[in-house]
């Protein structure tokens, strides 16, 4: 079989994504360039610990976890983050509206 080396065993694809397109996000950690970012050096720092942006594409990855898509207000990059380096900053309309 197959040797892939997997963070978690976790499948968030069997649940829908978490963050909602729209949604205000801020990272949870300093993400640097590992060479897929066009443009900027490998270890460039991309997005900032705490930096806030927002969700405009989800995808998945290893048919295990959802990719979240940020669009980073200050920096301008679009940053593919995976849930546990994203922390909202402000729930989804239909999360708010429940929460009323």
């Amino acid at each position: 079989m197959s040797n892939i080396s997997r963070d978690s065993e976790v499948v968030e694809l069997n649940d829908p994504p978490f963050f909602d397109y729209g949604q205000k996000v801020r990272a949870r950690r300093t993400v640097r360039n590992d060479g897929t970012f066009a443009g900027k050096d490998i270890g460039d720092i991309l997005v900032k610990k705490g930096d806030e942006g927002y969700v405009v594409s989800i995808g998945t990855f290893l048919q295990q976890f959802y990719i979240y898509g940020v669009e980073f207000i200050g920096s301008g990059n679009r940053v593919g983050m995976k849930r546990k380096e994203l922390e909202a900053t402000s729930l989804p309309d239909e999360q708010e509206e429940d929460a009323a």
